[in-house]
């Protein structure tokens, strides 16, 4: 999404706030040559600006790498715990049009920092079974959220991911995640696609390693309806 936004023209802040690292190395960046990750930012070691790499894809980025999993467990001790990314954000993000944050697949305090953060919220749900069982918490965590931190964060849309038109099971889930949330799924679906798995082992976003695959065109549809959705408010 960053890089078909990047695409678009517009200028684009990525923020890896996983310790797995797949937004750095999916954007092609070396973690043994970074200068310092998002573990220094929040630990108030070095700033964004500090951090900051510069990607070919026209997507700047917070790297991260796997010492973040260490903040999880040093920030239960910091003061303002919750606030340190906001905090760290606020000036570095000015000169950007969007700032899109990766969270770990967890409801820890690394994506208690995001959501506290961050102005919305871009829910991906892969067509599987399991995929709606933490649905419902992920709703309550961003209400707790907006009633304790943030009053502005919202849930901006939904994105059905993985979606397997040989299935049943796919249309299915796909159909209980628009009655559950409505108009806020967004009508681009992504597909499951080989050429996805393949891109982040070459470094590149979907719509540099194969911008005419059928994955690629999904993503910029997604992206404009996103862009979009943000015009008509």
């Amino acid at each position: 999404m960053a890089a078909c936004l990047a695409a678009l023209g517009h200028r684009v802040l990525a923020v890896d706030c996983d310790p797995q690292g797949h937004c750095t190395a999916g954007l092609g960046v070396d973690k043994g040559r970074l200068r310092g990750t998002l573990y220094q930012v929040l630990a108030g070691e070095q700033t964004v600006e500090q951090v900051r790499v510069s990607t070919p894809w026209g997507v700047d980025l917070v790297p991260a790498t796997v010492d973040l999993a260490g903040a999880e467990v040093e920030l239960v001790g910091m003061p303002g715990r919750e606030q340190r990314l906001r905090e760290a954000l606020a000036g570095a993000v000015a000169s950007y049009r969007y700032v899109w944050i990766d969270c770990p697949p967890s409801l820890g305090l690394l994506t208690l920092n995001a959501l506290v953060a961050a102005e919305g919220v871009v829910v991906p749900i892969q067509c599987e079974y399991f995929a709606l069982e933490g649905l419902g918490q992920l709703v309550r965590t961003v209400q707790l959220v907006r009633r304790n931190y943030n009053p502005q964060l919202r849930i901006e849309g939904v994105v059905l991911t993985m979606f397997d038109v040989r299935t049943n099971l796919s249309a299915q889930v796909a159909a209980e995640v628009r009655q559950y949330f409505g108009a806020k799924v967004y009508g681009t679906v992504i597909p499951r696609s080989v050429r996805l798995s393949e891109a982040p082992s070459h470094g590149q976003p979907i719509n540099w390693y194969d911008p005419r695959s059928r994955a690629a065109e999904s993503y910029m549809e997604l992206a404009k309806e996103v862009l979009a959705r943000e015009y008509e408010r």
